[in-house]
């Protein structure tokens, strides 16, 4: 994914551990997948990894590095 550098330097981290990296659109771009700004992107730092949902998201979906990097939407 070209982008992904430019993502990581332009949103705001908000919580990392063992698993993820949660990162928050606050510069307003655009996702790769549907090329409509995103809420969050999360990015799979293990090769399994269970994710909790509190409110319901659309989600589109990317690979930097051989991990799954996921774009939500809220609707």
């Amino acid at each position: 994914m070209e982008q992904f550098d430019k993502f990581v330097s332009s949103a705001t981290l908000r919580e990392e551990n063992p698993s993820i990296k949660l990162y928050q659109n606050t510069v307003g771009l655009t996702c790769p997948a549907c090329e409509e700004p995103f809420d969050d992107m999360v990015v799979c730092k293990d090769e399994y990894t269970s994710l909790n949902q509190t409110i319901p998201l659309d989600i589109c979906t990317a690979v930097e590095d051989g991990k799954p990097v996921l774009f939500t939407h809220k609707p």
